[in-house]
């Protein structure tokens, strides 16, 4: 695939990713084995409030196909199997859910140096269409994305955004929600391994004339283990300690309080994801 612009999903990614990700509230364990033949089998168990569920997953490589299959607790087999390269800089995903046979979902993804163009459809007979396509270079890229509903005729959602990436820093305007709300967000790192970093997020709603500033970061307090923690205009703390007890393995203990009401029991998470 070329280095062009990345998609659209990709802007304010890193941003997105350092506020929100690993920042957890439920109970999470998941063992991951891989066999000679190149099959990846993971086990997940989930405890979600008084709520358990499990699914176990499996991935195989074979040549340019990526063939991924998960079981959960419901009884439902999500399948998912990925095409790279079945043209120049495209690559082509087919999903689908048993027993729900209108789940069937195609997206196809072209790469070019200049541009990024991603189009997905559900197998059915009034589709879901979602069309995005960016322009520009790692550097600096323009990006939109479209959602139409075939059986009512009606845009589900149609969103723009600019993102500015250099080695150091990122920087991304996002205009969502039909033009209701838009969010700009900066990232800085703090050192070169990129493991240190501080964030800014602005987001406002038009319609309800609602401001959220949100800052956060990141610290690495040694190669294995690493500090996160994030605030917001309304009141929310959060904080996370991760720990690699092992190449890949890692331990994720997270909590989130409410500072304006200190009554409350903050939330607290805890993930163990064993690798070998």
């Amino acid at each position: 695939m070329s280095k062009g612009p990345g998609m659209f999903s990709d802007i304010g990614k890193k941003a997105k990713d350092l506020l929100t990700r690993d920042y957890t509230s439920d109970h999470k364990f998941s063992i991951s084995t891989y066999s000679a033949s190149g099959v990846a089998l993971t086990s997940t168990a989930l405890k979600k409030g008084g709520v358990h569920a499990a699914d176990v997953a499996t991935q195989y490589k074979y040549k340019n196909a990526v063939f991924d299959v998960k079981v959960d607790t419901d009884s439902t087999i999500l399948t998912t199997v990925t095409f790279t390269e079945i043209l120049p800089s495209t690559k082509a995903i087919v999903s689908f859910k048993v027993p729900d046979n209108s789940s069937g979902k195609l997206e196809v993804q072209y790469f070019h140096d200049h541009a990024t163009v991603t189009a997905a459809a559900a197998l059915k007979q009034n589709p879901l269409i979602d069309i995005t396509a960016t322009l520009g270079t790692p550097v600096i890229s323009f990006g939109a994305e479209a959602g139409y509903d075939t059986s009512s005729k009606t845009f589900t959602k149609y969103n723009a955004g600019i993102s500015v990436t250099k080695p150091d820093a990122s920087a991304s305007i996002i205009l969502g929600d039909k033009g209701d709300s838009i969010k700009a967000s900066y990232l800085h790192h703090l050192d070169e391994s990129k493991r240190s970093a501080a964030v800014g997020e602005v987001y406002r709603k038009f319609s309800t004339n609602e401001n959220t500033i949100t800052v956060g970061g990141s610290y690495a307090i040694d190669p294995s283990t690493s500090v996160k923690a994030k605030f917001n205009s309304r009141g929310t703390l959060g904080a996370l300690l991760q720990h690699e007890v092992l190449p890949k393995s890692l331990v994720t203990v997270s909590s989130e309080i409410d500072t304006r009401a200190l009554d409350k029991h903050p939330r607290f998470g805890l993930s163990l994801a064993l690798k070998p």
